[in-house]
């Protein structure tokens, strides 16, 4: 995995014969109050490593475009105008700077059914964003999200219950625990493998060093430490890599062990 080029808004890596585009579609601002211990409680206090901004957690939210130069496939796709803050909604922007023409864009994968992953769907004006839209995977416990806004899409939606396979070097895996349709897409290639996750992780700087740590939002939170639990471990084999919606963006990293928990090693510096 080898940066190739990048900008305010997006990261470009060589992955292979694959390229990834990390698409910035921007931050929120979340309360420590959201943290859990091992036993679901509130986390009496938020490690010193953890960087506060105004007393919050600042959550980078990350999205991924993944080519072989024919065919693309688009991880998810930010929070459109459905979250009410300005600090969202970049992802079109990034597209456009990262020189993607989201007209052409037939392959949406969703990781779960939560506002600032599935929203950008539809643009602010209430259009569809990607117009040669075919087929958009999620995973199944997550696929009744396509009402209201959400509607004009549900015809081409593709509900994943099971392992299965989105093209040659995509496969999408069920992580239920999140969310009951949770789920994260592996990408592979002569360069390796690259498990792309949404709300595996919020918080990098203690969750992989304290993996137990969950969110308040897990709807599952034993299943979803559970998954995290597996993920991690795969990530310290050779040649794998996380690109992670609320990693730092760009988000894309290494994982290895360390002490008890894992160390992340990002492939860019992150983004401000």
């Amino acid at each position: 995995m080898r940066l190739i080029s990048a900008g305010q808004h997006h990261a470009r890596f060589e992955f292979g014969e694959l390229q990834v585009i990390s698409l910035r579609d921007g931050y929120i601002d979340m309360p420590p109050t959201r943290l859990r211990d091992g036993e679901g409680r509130p986390l009496p206090q938020v490690p010193v490593a953890v960087p506060l901004i105004g007393d919050n957690l600042r959550l980078s939210v990350n999205a991924f475009y993944v080519t072989d130069g024919t065919r693309s496939v688009l991880v998810d796709t930010g929070a459109s105008d459905n979250w009410h803050d300005p600090t969202m909604g970049l992802i079109y922007k990034a597209l456009d700077e990262a020189g993607v023409d989201r007209a052409e864009i037939t392959d949406v994968a969703i990781t779960h059914n939560h506002e600032d992953h599935v929203s950008g769907l539809i643009a602010p004006d209430g259009s569809e964003a990607f117009t040669k839209l075919e087929r958009v995977w999620i995973g199944a416990g997550d696929a009744a999200v396509f009402t209201g806004r959400l509607e004009p899409i549900r015809d081409r939606v593709i509900p994943v219950s099971e392992q299965v396979a989105l093209n040659d070097w995509t496969t999408a895996i069920p992580t239920p625990g999140h969310t009951p349709g949770h789920t994260v897409y592996e990408i592979t290639s002569s360069a390796g493998h690259l498990l792309i996750w949404g709300d595996t992780v919020h918080v990098p700087t203690l969750q992989f060093d304290q993996p137990k740590v969950s969110w308040e939002f897990d709807g599952d939170q034993s299943q979803a430490r559970a998954a995290r639990a597996i993920l991690l471990e795969q990530l310290t084999r050779p040649n794998y890599f996380v690109a992670g919606a609320h990693l730092d963006s760009p988000g894309i990293a290494r994982v290895s062990p360390s002490g008890e928990g894992y160390a992340l090693e990002y492939l860019a510096t992150p983004i401000d």
